[in-house]
């Protein structure tokens, strides 16, 4: 089966809801392809070795959570950036792309999901946008333990600063670079902090307010919500889906 480009993009549009964000890059359609899908590739970001292994695999449209778009950047297509968009048009694929929508999402979202993965449901949120997600632990648990989970759940050791060693029974999370959200998480009254990266500030706020808080990666933390919404994006339109994860440390 296939379904139309268009159709696709309307729907995303109302799923994640677009106009509430304000946002660095634009949400949606970035690059123009075939009008027909029929071969959905999910991935977190729209790098050439994903844009490659998408035309690999026969994917009509592409949809990732980071998209060709980054802050500061001046929208010329030169370089890396033509390259990454010169493929696309090439093999005539669609590359849609939901940064802060994607994150906020209370379900398919990249908080939501790596929710999902820790045994965290939301039931507060905070920060800019609302980005932020909190909610408690089934059980109080230690800090080393919860950072245990977390690396099980992710596949790597988070870097972890402890705050006060206190038991933690709230969490705070909001995935990707959402470091500057710790002094928001704080206010909102969480024991811990999970993000994916950590700036100098962090390691003395975890010391000064005895809130933990743990860096997880960028990419680690944000792996799930473009495949969790490719699926249901797949399933709704009756059409294919492939994740293809490209490996990054950061």
């Amino acid at each position: 089966m296939t379904a139309a480009r268009t159709e696709i993009e309307a729907y995303l549009a109302t799923l994640l809801a677009l106009e509430r964000f304000s946002d660095y890059g634009p949400n949606g359609l970035q690059v123009e392809g075939r009008a027909e899908v029929r071969r959905l590739v999910s991935g977190v970001t729209a790098s050439l070795a994903l844009i490659d292994a998408a035309i690999a695999a026969g994917a009509d449209a592409i949809v990732v959570h980071h998209g060709l778009f980054w802050r500061g950047q001046d929208g010329r297509l030169t370089g890396w950036l033509a390259e990454r968009v010169r493929r696309l048009m090439h093999a005539g694929i669609s590359l849609f792309a939901y940064h802060l929508p994607l994150d906020a999402h209370a379900e398919l979202g990249n908080n939501a999901q790596l929710g999902l993965r820790l045994g965290l449901a939301a039931d507060a949120r905070f920060g800019e946008q609302d980005l932020g997600f909190a909610g408690a632990l089934a059980a109080p648990m230690a800090c080393a333990d919860f950072a245990e989970r977390v690396q099980a759940s992710l596949g790597r050791a988070p870097l972890v600063l402890p705050g006060d060693g206190r038991a933690l029974s709230r969490i705070g999370w909001c995935t990707g670079g959402a470091q500057g959200y710790f002094e928001a998480a704080i206010a909102a009254g969480v024991d811990a902090f999970v993000t994916g990266e950590v700036s100098e500030p962090q390691a003395h706020l975890a010391r000064e307010t005895g809130v933990a808080f743990l860096a997880c990666g960028h990419h680690a933390t944000e792996r799930y919500g473009a495949p969790a919404l490719a699926a249901h994006v797949a399933e709704r339109f009756g059409i294919e889906h492939r994740f293809i994860d490209i490996e990054n440390p950061a």
